[in-house]
């Protein structure tokens, strides 16, 4: 019944107060807001009662981390493990591979449900990542499944008459295949049963490996819209990518460089670059808990947004990102 209770509460607070956005309405806004995980500065990331908080929100598209299960089951977490985010050493303390790891894909759907969701902690102390979030350890949070997400994404399209888009990453395919699993083939077939298929389905598909993505777009033959993840500077490959992605994701450090001696913020030329060959930028993290050398969230939103013109970015507050963008606009 938890579920059901927040997603009521969610409801409420969006549904009375903002009249359905249009399918036209969406696709204007240039300035999008993905939902890191969910609204997950408020809810323990990557459960559904996230999700249903982020999309009353007002988020333009929610995000899905997706990790395959032992039975090929798409499964929204963030990491291939589970140790930071569940009860697993406690549940299944002998399915604990040499390393100490316990992995997704050595647990059927079946086991993964019966884990219990936490706040993400630390392992070795059990202490929170971020202390003054939802209290670790606490209320009752379940895994599920990618086909789960987008059934609920997609009942509430229906029921509030918007149109809150999907945002999926591939994650580690590269392991995933040295396990004998191709997490692309079974990810695009999901998303293809639900309607996601081309760029106009809102839905974006990312990933951090190139050669991946190259093949989803190439081998696969997708038409969907794709972003590729940078974790380092590679604007030296801009060029490249616009042959098969459609935007690109950096870590907002890789285009705002600090400060100069007048102190004004260094935008580094990536986006400039990444618009000259057609690509979005959707940057990340923005998170309000940490916020480096800012003084503040909005400091950062409108350094981001309107000084480095990044088209979108990820966020663990999506509230707050939309409600600045609605000012600012």
């Amino acid at each position: 019944m938890y579920r059901f209770g927040i997603l009521f509460l969610m409801l409420s607070l969006s549904c009375g107060e903002h009249k359905p956005e249009t399918k036209m309405e969406v696709k204007k806004n240039k300035k999008i807001v993905i939902a890191h995980r969910g609204a997950s500065g408020y809810l323990p990331e990557h459960t559904l009662p996230a999700k249903a908080m982020a999309y009353a929100m007002g988020a333009d598209y929610l995000e899905q981390d997706i990790v395959l299960s032992k039975d090929d089951v798409p499964i929204v977490i963030h990491d291939i493990h589970l140790e930071t985010v569940t009860d697993v050493a406690k549940k299944f303390p002998e399915k604990k591979r040499i390393d100490g790891r316990f992995y997704v894909i050595d647990f059927t759907f079946e086991e993964l449900k019966q884990l219990n969701v936490s706040e993400r902690f630390d392992p070795a102390t059990n202490k929170a990542v971020f202390s003054k979030r939802f209290p670790a350890f606490t209320s009752t949070f379940k895994l599920h499944s990618l086909q789960e997400e987008i059934e609920l994404i997609q009942g509430l399209n229906k029921s509030t008459g918007k149109e809150i888009g999907i945002y999926p990453e591939i994650k580690e395919p590269a392991f995933h295949q040295k396990e004998g699993k191709d997490i692309s083939k079974i990810v695009l077939e999901v998303l293809s049963d639900y309607g996601y298929k081309t760029k106009n389905d809102h839905c974006i598909l990312q990933c951090f490996d190139a050669k991946e993505l190259k093949r989803i777009r190439n081998e696969f033959k997708s038409k969907l819209f794709l972003v590729q993840l940078m974790e380092f500077e590679i604007d030296e490959k801009i060029e490249e990518i616009a042959n098969y992605a459609d935007g690109i994701g950096p870590w907002y450090s890789q285009i705002i460089k600090g400060k100069d001696k007048d102190g004004k913020w260094q935008i580094f030329g990536l986006v400039e670059k990444a618009h000259k060959y057609n690509l979005k930028v959707h940057t990340y993290t923005f998170r309000a808990d940490q916020l480096g050398d800012f003084e503040s969230f909005e400091a950062l939103l409108e350094v981001a947004l309107y000084e480095a013109d990044v088209d979108g970015i990820f966020t663990d507050f999506p509230d707050m990102a939309v409600d600045f963008i609605n000012k600012r606009d």
